[in-house]
C-alpha cells in the first residue's frame, strides 16, 4: 500500500540534496526575523523526511551560525511537512489527516517560535555553540548537469538509497509492530489506553487532553521515526482515536529516546532536554488546536470503532500495483547506479544496532508469517 509514496518522496528528497547547498541554506538562516524561520520552515519541506538525517542538518545549520528558532524550525518541517509524509498519511489515514498535518506543522512552528522566545535560551546557546564544529560542505550539482554530466545520476542514485538506508530500520520494525497490533491486540485495548474512544457522543475535552498526552507517550515507547509511526496512527485511528490523539502520536517523533540521545550527543543533556520540553509543549497545543479547529468547522472525522481492512481489499491490480511496480524499477536502477562509479558519499547509517537487531527481527517474523502463510 506505501511502497511508491516512499519512492516517490525520496525522489524528491535526492534531488533536492544533490541539487542545493548547505551552506547557502545555513547563510539565510540567521537571525531572529520571519524571513529566516520561513525560510528555514521552506527547507524543510523540500528536505529529508528522516528525523536522523534532520538531526543532522540542524547541528549543522547552528554551527554554521543559524539562528536556534530557524533551525528548530527546519527540524520540525523536515519531520511534519515534508511531501513524502503526506502522501503516506493519505494511504494510512484519512484526509483530515493530511490537512492536519501540514497546517499542524505551521501551527508547531509557530508555538515553538514562542516558548523560545519566552524562555530566552541566549546562555544555553552560547554554550552549544562553542561545542560545536561546521562540518564540512556539500558541492552541490548545477540543474543543467542533468544532461550535460552523467555522475549527476550517479549522486541522484546514492542520494536515492541513501534514504532507504536511513529508514528501512524504521519502516520494518514500524510496519511489522502495526501488523502485530492489528492481528493480537483487540480493539478494547484502545479503548482503554485512550479514555473516550469510541463512545458515540466522543470523547469530553479531558479525555482528548488526556488522549494527547498519551499519544507521545505511546510514541515514546515505540521510538519509530515519522515515516514509520503512520501505520501505527491508521491503526490507532482505526480504533476510533481522537484525532488530538492521533496528532499528538505523530508529531512525537521528535522526542523519541534515539533522537533525545542524539541531540544530547550534538548539545549536551541541557540543550536535549530543553529541545524535548519545547517540543512536547509546542505538540500538545499543536493537537489540540487541529482537533478543535475541525470540530468548529464541522470537519471532524468519525471515529467509530472499525477494523482495519481485509487483506484481500488491500492488494489488487490497481493504481497501487502499477505504482509499485514503477518505483521497484526505480529503486532497483538506483541500487545499480549507486554502486557504480564515483561521486558524493555520505553516511547515512542511524540508530545504532538495537535498531538493527529490531528491523533483523522484523524480518524473520515476516518470513515466519509467509512460511505458514504458504504451509496453510
Amino acid at each position: 500500500m506505501a511502497f511508491w509514496a516512499f519512492g516517490l518522496g525520496y525522489c524528491i528528497s535526492a534531488a533536492i540534496q544533490v541539487f542545493t547547498s548547505r551552506a547557502a541554506m545555513s547563510r539565510t538562516m540567521g537571525g531572529r526575523g520571519l524571513r529566516p524561520v520561513a525560510l528555514g520552515s521552506f527547507f524543510g519541506f523540500v528536505s529529508s523526511s528522516c528525523s536522523f538525517a534532520a538531526l543532522a542538518a540542524t547541528r549543522s545549520f547552528l554551527a554554521k551560525g543559524a539562528g536556534l528558532v530557524p533551525s528548530l524550525a527546519f527540524l520540525l518541517a523536515s519531520t511534519n511537512l515534508v511531501i513524502e509524509l503526506g502522501i503516506v498519511i493519505s494511504v494510512f489515514l484519512s484526509w483530515h489527516f493530511v490537512v492536519g498535518e501540514y497546517v499542524g506543522g505551521l501551527i508547531l512552528i509557530l508555538v515553538m517560535w514562542g516558548i523560545v522566545r519566552a524562555t530566552r535560551p541566549g546562555k544555553l546557546l552560547q554554550s552549544v555553540r562553542e561545542r560545536l564544529e561546521a562540518g564540512d560542505d556539500d558541492d552541490p550539482w548545477p540543474l543543467s548537469a542533468l544532461w550535460q554530466d552523467r555522475r549527476v545520476w550517479g549522486d541522484l542514485a546514492r542520494a536515492y538509497m541513501g534514504e532507504w538506508q536511513m529508514v528501512w530500520k524504521d519502516v520494518t520494525i514500524g510496519f511489522t509492530v502495526a501488523g502485530i497490533i492489528a492481528a493480537f491486540v483487540p480493539g478494547d485495548f484502545f479503548v482503554w489506553l485512550f479514555p473516550g474512544t469510541g463512545t458515540e457522543a466522543g470523547p469530553g475535552f479531558g479525555q482528548v487532553l488526556l488522549q494527547t498526552l498519551i499519544g507521545p507517550v505511546a510514541a515514546f515507547f515505540t521510538f519509530i521515526g515519522s515515516m514509520g509511526n503512520i501505520p501505527l496512527a491508521g491503526l490507532l485511528y482505526a480504533n476510533g482515536v481522537s484525532v488530538a490523539g492521533i496528532m499528538a502520536f505523530i508529531f512525537s517523533d521528535l522526542i523519541v529516546l534515539p533522537v533525545l540521545r542524539v541531540n544530547a550527543q550534538f548539545y549536551g543533556w541541557r540543550m536535549a532536554h530543553y529541545i524535548a520540553g519545547v517540543f512536547l509543549v509546542a505538540l500538545i497545543v499543536t493537537a489540540l488546536a487541529v482537533h478543535y479547529g475541525f470540530l468548529a468547522l464541522g470537519l471532524s472525522p468519525e471515529t467509530t470503532v472499525q477494523g482495519l481492512p481485509e487483506p484481500e481489499s488491500r492488494f489488487s491490480l490497481d493504481y497501487t500495483f502499477y505504482l509499485n511496480a514503477f518505483f521497484t524499477v526505480v529503486s532497483l536502477a538506483a541500487l545499480w547506479m549507486s554502486r557504480a562509479g564515483e561521486g558524493h558519499a555520505h553516511d547515512h547509517g542511524h540508530g545504532g544496532w538495537l535498531l538493527r537487531v529490531l528491523a533483523i527481527l522484523s524480518l524473520l517474523w515476516l518470513a515466519f508469517g509467509a512460511g505458514i502463510g504458504l504451509i496453510s
